[in-house]
Order: C-alpha cells, then sequence, then structure tokens
C-alpha cells in the first residue's frame, strides 16, 4: 500500500492548522500608528580658505568637535604681514604730504621769496641806470664813445633783469599763497587710496585663519599644511549635528494622516528598545518617483512624498545614511509606547 498521500495529506492538514491558528492569534494591526522607513540625514558645509598661499597648519582631525568660531587652521601669512608693512609705510609717506600741503609755505619759504624779489629788484635797476649812462655819454659824445652794439647790449639786459624780476613775483605770489585745493584735494584721496589698500591686505591677513562658522563635527579633512590652497578647494567637511531628521516616504494614500509637528518616535538597529523622540517637520508638496506624467489609477497609488522626521539626538546616536524605523502617532498622542514595542 502506497503511504506517500497519506503523508502528503497529513503535512498539509498541519499546515493549515498552523495557518488557521496564526490567523486567530495573530494581533490585529495598530490603526493609530503609521510606520515608515527613512534614514538619517544631516546638513554639512565645506570651508575652504579665500586666500591662495600655502597651508601652515591646520588644527583638528576628523571626528573632532568643533565650536562656532574655532580656529581650525592658518595659512603662510609671512608675504602678507610683508606687504603690510610696505603699505604702513606708504600711508606714513601719504600722510607727511597731505599735512606739508595744509601746512602751507614756512615763514622762512616766504621771507626767502622775498629776498628773491628783492635781488632780482636791484638787478633789474642796475640794468636800467647801465643803459640810461650809455645813452647819456652817447648823446654828449654824439655817438662817437658809445657804439650802437653797446646800447643794444645794455637795452637786452635791461629786458633781461625786467622778465626775472616778474618771474620772481609770480614765484613770491605762490608761496604766500599756498597749495591749491586741488592739490590738497587730490593727496587727500591718495592717501585713502593707500588706507584702503591697507585694510584689504589686513582683510586678507584676518582670512588666512580659518574658522567654525557654527558647532559641528569633522567629517573629513580634505588637505594637509604645504598644500597650495585656493577659495576652489575645500579643507574640511563639517558635519552639522543640530539639526538632524530622518528622509522618509510617505505613500499618497497615508498623505493625508499626517502633518507638520505630528509626534514620533525613531527606532535604530544599533539601539533596539531605546527610541528616540522627534515630530514631522517639513512634508514634500512634490511626489516622485513618478514614472510618467499621465497617471493610470493603479501608479496613483504608488506615488511617495518626502518628509522629515526631526530628531531629538541629545546622546548623539545618530549617524549620517543610518537606517531608521519612524512610528508616527495618528491619534495626537506620543508614540512612545509604540516605538518601544
Amino acid at each position: 500500500m502506497n503511504k506517500k498521500p497519506l503523508v502528503l495529506g497529513g503535512i498539509l492538514l498541519v499546515a493549515a492548522l498552523a495557518a488557521g491558528a496564526w490567523y486567530f492569534t495573530r494581533k490585529p494591526a495598530d490603526a493609530s500608528t503609521l510606520v515608515l522607513y527613512g534614514n538619517v540625514d544631516q546638513r554639512q558645509v565645506s570651508l575652504a580658505f579665500n586666500g591662495s598661499e600655502r597651508i601652515g597648519r591646520l588644527d583638528v582631525q576628523e571626528g573632532d568637535r568643533v565650536k562656532a568660531g574655532q580656529v581650525l587652521g592658518e595659512l603662510d601669512t609671512r608675504t602678507l604681514k610683508l606687504r603690510v608693512a610696505q603699505s604702513r609705510a606708504q600711508i606714513a609717506v601719504q600722510e607727511q604730504a597731505l599735512q606739508r600741503l595744509k601746512t602751507g609755505s614756512r615763514p622762512e619759504e616766504i621771507a626767502q621769496a622775498h629776498a628773491g624779489v628783492a635781488a632780482a629788484q636791484a638787478d633789474a635797476e642796475l640794468a636800467r641806470q647801465q643803459l640810461d649812462r650809455l645813452q647819456g655819454i652817447r648823446q654828449t659824445t654824439a655817438g662817437r664813445a658809445v657804439s650802437q652794439q653797446d646800447l643794444d647790449s645794455a637795452e637786452a639786459r635791461r629786458k633781461v633783469a625786467l622778465a626775472q624780476l616778474e618771474n620772481v613775483r609770480k614765484a613770491q605770489q605762490l608761496v604766500v599763497t599756498g597749495p591749491r585745493k586741488e592739490d590738497i584735494a587730490q593727496a587727500q584721496a591718495q592717501l585713502e587710496v593707500a588706507r584702503a589698500e591697507l585694510a584689504v591686505l589686513n582683510r586678507q591677513v584676518e582670512e588666512a585663519t580659518l574658522q567654525s562658522p557654527i558647532d559641528a563635527v569633522v567629517r573629513a579633512r580634505l588637505m594637509e599644511p604645504g598644500d597650495m590652497a585656493s577659495p576652489q578647494r575645500p579643507v574640511y567637511t563639517l558635519a552639522i549635528t543640530d539639526p538632524k531628521w530622518v528622509r522618509a516616504y510617505v505613500a499618497e494614500a497615508d498623505l493625508g494622516r499626517i502633518r507638520p509637528g505630528m509626534a514620533a518616535t525613531l527606532g535604530t538597529d544599533s539601539h533596539p528598545g531605546q527610541p528616540l523622540s522627534g515630530k514631522v517637520g517639513y512634508i514634500s508638496s512634490v511626489a516622485e518617483f513618478t514614472p510618467k506624467t499621465v497617471q493610470t489609477e493603479e501608479l496613483r497609488s504608488s506615488l511617495v512624498y518626502e518628509i522629515r522626521v526631526l530628531a531629538d539626538d541629545k546622546e548623539d546616536r545618530l549617524r549620517l545614511g543610518m537606517p531608521v524605523t519612524v512610528r508616527l502617532s495618528l491619534n495626537g498622542q506620543s508614540a512612545q509606547a509604540a516605538g518601544g514595542r
């Protein structure tokens, strides 16, 4: 007698009984909790020096926690400091030049100008007297004692002396009047240019020190001392630890069941039975993973929307990319009990 049909029938009977027992003894689904699956996400900052110099030192490593304003590194500033000293010397020169123009002529310079005028007047007077004497002699001797050439030379010397006198008088007026307003304004503008150049150099010296803009954790150190830094080459990548959130996706059928601020618990495999609290902070208004523009009734049900659940992670358990189970309390109460099960 073949026993295989009997054995097969017994196996099927036991499987049917087991399935029935599971069906009638299983816990009903918790309609007040929505379970989603996502990953930890957080913002990152790429830090680079604004200058293009050799890196002098770097102070932190991967994994180090940094505070806002903490110095992370510095460029080699020896050349910049020399340029700052040169710029300060140029400013000192411009300041003295401007002060000289504002002060005007010194009393000694004015006295010198007066003396120059007096000397020129004496030369002009001497030239006139010589010319008059030669003319008198020529008249008394009927032109026999003085030649015409001598008279012409004396006349020329007199004209030269008068021209020199006029030139000295003009120079005297310039000395007494002092510099023009336009010259003072030009010197003032040149001084402002020099001061602006110094300010730029001082700013470059300040930017040679790399500071953390926020409390964060060093995720990557991308360069080393001796490398040539530039604004296009990040030196550090910082991970911002607050806020952290879990990026998850909810089906369109469940989209109407959640809202911003809804309580949530976050469970991880690394800390089973120790869920973190959180809340819904963002719900996308645009569907993702859409196969085509025109949706059929079947495809509409497969659309998903991104949500971000802000995590209260005071113990810093969550890491970037870590998978997380999100349980949302749909009845408006805390989902801590659901997350602990």
